[in-house]
């Protein structure tokens, strides 16, 4: 697929195995895996960062195979709701990184340019979460609150 605001070609991902059951060769079960993911959803990390953490440190290929459902379906199903999406989240982490530099650094038009593709993909991301339900409908991105936001 081809990348959003430059003119690169983008990178082919590599495909998921077909098959729906966890292989064989994992040795967790799901009530270790349930009780490490509650732990850390409690803690407060995000979910892309669990997935990742039980990836590599717990050697859980794919959670869906494990838990029968996908990891955000069964934090909701558990009762634990993130206030936002991991990846407006992260955007909006982004934007406030960026803004903080040119804050500093007046002269840096390249990163001028950036955040406004940062922020033209906020605006794109707010529109489809909250068309979904998963944010306000009426919430917006202002980069000044969007500091606190993110703190």
């Amino acid at each position: 697929m081809a990348r959003l605001h430059s003119k690169k070609k983008g990178k082919s991902g590599t495909k998921r195995p077909k098959s729906k059951t966890a292989p064989k060769w994992v040795d967790k079960k799901k009530a270790e895996v349930t009780e490490v993911i509650l732990k850390m959803a409690r803690e407060g990390v995000q979910s892309a960062k669990i997935g990742a953490i039980l990836r590599d440190q717990y050697g859980v290929p794919n959670l869906r195979a494990v838990l029968g459902a996908s990891l955000v379906v069964f934090l909701k199903s558990e009762g634990i709701n993130y206030e936002y999406p991991d990846d407006l989240l992260d955007l909006i982490k982004k934007a406030v990184r960026i803004n903080g530099h040119l804050k500093n650094i007046k002269n840096d038009t390249h990163n001028e340019v950036k955040l406004g593709h940062v922020e033209s993909k906020i605006h794109r991301l707010t529109k489809y979460y909250a068309s979904k339900g998963k944010i306000p409908t009426g919430w917006r991105y202002n980069r000044e609150k969007a500091t606190l936001l993110v703190k």
